[in-house]
This record gives C-alpha cells, structure tokens and sequence, in this order.
C-alpha cells in the first residue's frame, strides 16, 4: 500500500481499522444495491393527490365498465335486422317512436320497424342491438327516417363490461399512476387508493467556500449549487426534500447535521467531501456512526468516481462530488433510480427515455470505467446527430446545454464519428 494511503486510513480510522474507500465498485453493482433497497411504507391518498404516485396493490373493478349498453354515436338506435340490404336506391324506412333523454333509462322498448333519435353516451332502449350513425338517414317527416346503409350487431354501441369487466384488474401493483389512470378508478367509483409513501430526503452541502444564493460574492467563495439541483431532482421524482443548509469542513457540525437527517428522512445526501484527501471529513463522518456499513467509496464511472455509498441503521447515505456536474451525473445515474426505487418502482421497471443518433466526432475513454458524455442533440435530415460537449467537472454549464448523456462502458476505449449510440435524455 502507498504510504500516502496508509497515513490517510489513520487519520480517518485511528484504531487501524482499514476502511473500505479504496474498494471501487462498478455502475451494475451500485444499481443491484439500490434495487435491493425496499420501498418505503404506504398511505391512502384521494385520486387527486395520486398522480405520479405508485400503487402498493393490485386494484379489481368493482364493476362493469359501462354498467349499460350505451351508443357511440349520435343515431337512431334500431334492430340490426331492419337495416339488413338498406342502400341508397332502396331504403329501409323505420318509424320513429321516440327519443332518449341523456342520462335518463329510455321508456320506450323498440319492436321491428321502428327506431329511437339517440346521442352519444345515451343508454341503448330495450329491444335495439345497434346504432345507425345519422349520416347514414334522411329524414322523410317528423315521425319516419330512411337508412341507405346496413349495419352489424352492437355496430356504434358500447355494451356492458366490454370497456371493463367487473373483477378484472386496471392497476397493477408498482404501476405510476397517470391521469388515464385515475381517470378509470372515477369511473369505477373508487376515490382513494393505497401508494406508497413519497420519500423524504436530506440534503447537506459541505464545504468553508460555499455561500448561500442570497449573499453577495466575494472572492475564494463560491455559491452553493448541489443543494439546489437535488433539491429539484427530489420535487422532479415526487421525493419531498428536506435541505439541511451548508455544512463547514468541521466533522462535529457535520455529524450534527447527518444525525438530524437520519431522524427525520429515508435518505441522506452530502455533497463534497467525498474525494480523497486529508481535508475530505465525509467519510471519517460517516465510519463514526456505531452502525454505517460503509458499502463503496468509489465507482468505476466517470465522473463521479468519488462516490460513497454507505448504511447508517439501514438508511441509504450518498456522498457525492462537490463539481456540480459530477454530482449532478451521480445522482442522475443513481440517486433518480434510488428515489423510484424507494417510491415502489422496480428498478428493471425504470425505462429511461432515450432516442438513438450519431456521433459527430471521435470520442476518446480509459477503459475500466464507464464514461457518461454530455451531448447536445441537433436535427440533420432524418437522423440525430449527437454533439459531444466536454468541459471540467466542476463546469454546471455542460449540463445546461446538453440535452443528454451517452455511455462508454469500460470495456471501450472509446466511440467513433458516426456510429450510433444510445442518448439518454435529461
């Protein structure tokens, strides 16, 4: 070992206990890690608070979907049979003997020969089994149509259970709930559903140089930037964030400020002070709760290679990057799954959005990490083209004007112009 590294494992476990910072893991194991996490506890919520939302059980109608035969058009509802060899040069002439009221049961029942005027949504009268659209009659007089075109059984008509079967499952378990979503369970009479609960997150930046937005800079200080992109990344995912403010470079303020995370969150994320050096606290921090299991310090990816993952009394605590953009592509890559995955979602459920295109230029990476490029996307023709946008980890600016990213995996050393690859979009 390094003697260099050897003198820092002192410093940060003085009864030699060696810790585990060196010990890289990849991008797969990470993710196997918070997949392994499981989802938090449930509530019941109104349909109104359950957009985006994830169901914590199987959910069966309670009934049929329409409850009635109800026409799709706006027609006369008729017997199928009375129209059978109806045409333009001979008509079927059918008697009008009423018509149905929306949202009232018909009165009438219809008999052979005869039809009911009838607008979409209204409930089929007794004896119809179809619905003939009223561009398909002219009208002889007040009491009497012609219809020129035949049509089937059921033609234009709804009938009961066909749209949804009573007893047959609309949610499944680990489904986001969307707008069609909670639209059917209205539909069935359901208002309230049990979810999983939102996940409540800690968020800590560290660092003498950071300041808050509302100062005045000065020179050797810097404002703070992570706490605000987590804290949108948290609202973005449903994950309600909790930021705990600026942690100076003191081990005691910091544990402080970890202790009042773990009381009241289901995650806690500090950025800074992850990277190794002797002025680095968050790891020392971390080790001195009795029950951390520290998990990595460290991931084969770039950037973000300083990463910890650790456990304290089985809460997940992230330590991320102080740059911006490497902290901003670890949570990204991480922390978004995390926050799914704590929500209720599989992590193999997580589909990102992405689109293919090609690569402008070349594209240099070391192989044994995987390397995630920002890209600028433009429109040439029929096709993509992925610009490459490259710029130190400290630079917020390469994630502004990147609509996504691409990934190298480590066994690559590198892309060439051209070819096509996989963008991610942010």
């Amino acid at each position: 070992m390094d003697i260099s590294i050897f003198y820092y494992n002192l410093i940060l476990f003085p009864k030699g206990r060696i810790g585990l910072y060196l010990k890289v893991k990849s991008r797969e194991e990470i993710l196997d890690i918070i997949s392994s996490h499981r989802p938090l506890d449930t509530e019941k919520v109104s349909l109104f608070n359950a957009i985006g939302r994830t169901a914590a059980q199987d959910i069966h109608s309670p009934e049929d979907m329409p409850s009635f035969p109800r026409a799709t058009m706006d027609g006369y509802a008729v017997k199928v049979k009375d129209t059978f060899g109806a045409s333009e040069a001979i008509p079927s002439i059918l008697t009008v003997i009423g018509e149905v009221r929306m949202g009232q049961v018909p009165e009438v029942e219809i008999r052979s020969g005869e039809a009911v005027k009838i607008s979409t949504g209204g409930m089929l009268p007794s004896g119809a089994d179809g619905v003939v659209m009223i561009e398909y009659t002219h009208t002889v007089d007040s009491d009497t149509i012609e219809i020129i075109r035949p049509i089937s059984p059921y033609e234009n008509v709804i009938r009961p259970g066909e749209d949804i079967k009573k007893g047959e499952r609309i949610i499944k378990k680990g489904d986001m709930l969307r707008p069609q979503d909670v639209g059917v369970l209205s539909g069935v009479g359901i208002t309230e559903i049990e979810v999983y609960r939102r996940p409540q997150i800690s968020i800590v930046s560290t660092g003498d140089e950071l300041i808050s937005p509302k100062q005045q800079i000065v020179p050797g200080k810097i404002r703070d930037i992570n706490g605000y992109t987590l804290q949108g990344l948290c609202i973005q995912e449903g994950a309600v964030p909790n930021y705990l403010g600026i942690c100076k470079d003191n081990p005691e303020e910091l544990k402080s400020m970890i202790e009042r995370g773990l009381e009241s969150s289901d995650s806690v994320w500090i950025s800074g002070g992850s990277s190794i050096g002797v002025r680095d606290i968050t790891l020392k921090v971390i080790s001195s709760f009795k029950d951390t299991e520290i998990l990595t310090h460290g991931i084969s990816i770039s950037p973000g290679k300083p990463t910890i993952l650790a456990k304290i009394g089985g809460i997940p605590v992230f330590g991320l990057p102080g740059h911006p953009a490497s902290s901003m592509m670890v949570a990204e890559i991480f922390l978004r799954p995390l926050l799914r995955r704590l929500r209720g979602l599989m992590i193999a459920d997580i589909r990102k959005v992405k689109l293919m295109a090609q690569l402008s230029r070349n594209i240099e990476s070391s192989s044994g990490r995987d390397d995630f490029i920002r890209v600028h996307l433009r429109r040439e023709g029929d096709r993509w083209i992925a610009e490459p946008i490259f710029g130190k980890s400290a630079f917020i600016s390469t994630l502004i004007h990147a609509d996504g990213y691409i990934c190298i995996p480590k066994n690559r050393e590198g892309a060439y112009e051209g070819e096509e690859v996989e963008v991610f979009l942010f």
